[in-house]
């Protein structure tokens, strides 16, 4: 499961690790480059979220993951022709196809990990998944350098360019055998249970969108306003740290890709202190307050980059290892194939856009514009985070729960659905309000609300006797 995005993140930045060599091979601006990101983002606004609905209704998580992976292959691979043929019409359908394939994929991994890890550590595995994907991301940017030093033996210019995209094509395939490999898993594993009926008698539907809490929506806030700050930044990084600390290509490429080594180590870590703390919206406010000020060193100082760098590494770690498990806590299992779809949707809408203006303000203002661009809406990300802090208080609280507390809460909601269950199996539910329903109930109030549903005396009633005077 963890391999099963390692392709399509290592294909994802090969922009990005060959930022200079696109720009010179094939004339392009810096805004016809970020085309190269926007593109891959915008179609996702609908589709990534119709990815995930089709899980749900149509598909199943086995079918779903072979197809989104087999698109990824295809839209790789075009991309990797119209290079090599230096269309860039062509180029920009490759990633259109691409991005189709990568985010649906992302959503039914993340779907994946909740199905088989909910209430088992599912931070710290999504902590793991983190760091395979970083691995990708950071393995290309090591290596995509010397694949086109050495294939410009052979090849020059965008030919060179293109045979060197057709050889990172071959890491799509490994996502793509990942996902079979899972299809059969999960078929053995469900065939010797009963969850292969699971979900019969709910479906999701497109009116479930109104049912989802505020919390969901300040999540997906979150995932926005923050990830913009982080991938149009790595996606023109390279010459960022070329132009403002002097560094060479190949530095500046590892500069560029540690926030990808960091991760790829630091994700399982922090993802297994969350499992063991719980807090999950105390650690994404404090991550982002983290990342806001790397982005201030990396913007206002020339301390060396290689320290803002780490800081943002562990910084995006730890906001990834606690913010995307909190989906699972607040939507019904059935909705989150449609949940995390939109999440990534709604991703893919800020980074198309973001990306696209990334490369405006770059041609127009420089990058420590660019830097205040990112640094405001970091702001946005912790002001969400604030709301989403004060809704939770206001409310459940389940968000910010330690991990015994949620265990207590989640047991006491399975004993209130249970009740509410038999209420309605015995044609009786005037004693069940919807507020009973919803909240945690304390042993004492359900072992009462039953004893009153079948006729006998309990303690309250034997107090209120007491008190009356007429208890004998």
């Amino acid at each position: 499961m963890c391999f099963l995005g390692f392709g399509s993140y290592f294909c994802y930045d090969n922009p990005g690790a060959l930022q200079d060599v696109i720009i010179r091979d094939l004339s392009l601006s810096t805004t016809e480059f970020t085309y190269l990101y926007s593109s891959y983002s915008w179609p996702n606004f609908v589709l990534c979220f119709i990815g995930g609905f089709l899980i749900d209704r149509v598909f199943g998580i086995r079918l779903g993951t072979v197809i989104y992976a087999m698109i990824v292959v295809l839209g790789q691979l075009v991309f990797s022709f119209g290079v090599f043929c230096n269309s860039f019409w062509l180029m920009i359908v490759g990633r259109v196809i691409f991005g189709i394939g990568g985010e649906s994929l992302a959503v039914a991994q993340n779907y994946y990990a909740v199905l088989w890890f909910k209430g088992k550590e599912l931070n710290m595995v999504f902590g793991f998944q983190l760091s395979f994907a970083r691995i990708g991301s950071a393995v290309n940017f090591f290596i995509m350098g010397p694949i086109y030093d050495f294939v410009s033996h052979y090849y020059k210019g965008y030919q060179c360019l293109g045979i060197v995209l057709f050889v990172a094509s071959s890491t799509c395939l490994v996502s793509f055998i990942c996902s079979l490999s899972l299809a059969y898993l999960d078929k053995k594993v469900k065939s010797n249970s009963d969850d292969e009926n699971k979900g019969e008698d709910e479906v999701a539907k497109l009116s479930d969108l109104k049912d989802f809490s505020a919390a969901f929506w300040l999540i997906t806030v979150i995932c926005v306003s923050y990830y913009v700050a982080i991938f149009p930044f790595i996606a023109l990084g390279k010459v960022f740290f070329m132009r403002k600390f002097d560094l060479v290509a190949g530095d500046a490429n590892f500069i560029n890709s540690l926030i990808y080594v960091v991760s790829s180590v630091a994700s399982p870590l922090l993802g297994l202190m969350i499992d063991k703390t719980g807090r999950n919206v105390f650690w994404v406010s404090l991550a982002i307050v983290i990342t806001i000020g790397s982005h201030s060193l990396l913007a206002f100082t020339f301390l060396n980059p290689f320290i803002g760098m780490m800081i943002l590494g562990f910084s995006y770690s730890l906001l990834a290892s606690a913010l995307w498990p909190m989906i699972a806590l607040v939507v019904q299992e059935y909705q989150l194939g449609s949940a995390y779809g939109i999440a990534q949707a709604l991703q893919n809408l800020g980074l198309a856009f973001t990306t696209w203006f990334a490369g405006m303000v770059v041609d127009s203002g420089g990058y420590l514009m660019l830097e205040v661009f990112f640094l405001v809406w970091l702001c946005v990300a912790l002001i969400a985070a604030l709301f989403m802090w004060i809704y939770d208080l206001r409310t459940s609280g389940v968000l910010n729960m330690t991990v015994a507390q949620r265990n207590i809460y989640e047991r006491s909601k399975l004993a209130s659905e249970k009740l509410q269950r038999e209420s309605q199996a015995s044609g009786s539910i005037n004693d069940v309000s919807p507020y009973d329903v919803t909240q945690p109930q304390s042993d004492f109030n359900i072992r009462n609300r039953y004893l009153a549903r079948i006729g006998a005396t309990t303690v309250s009633t034997i107090v209120c006797l007491l008190i009356s005077g007429t208890f004998a």
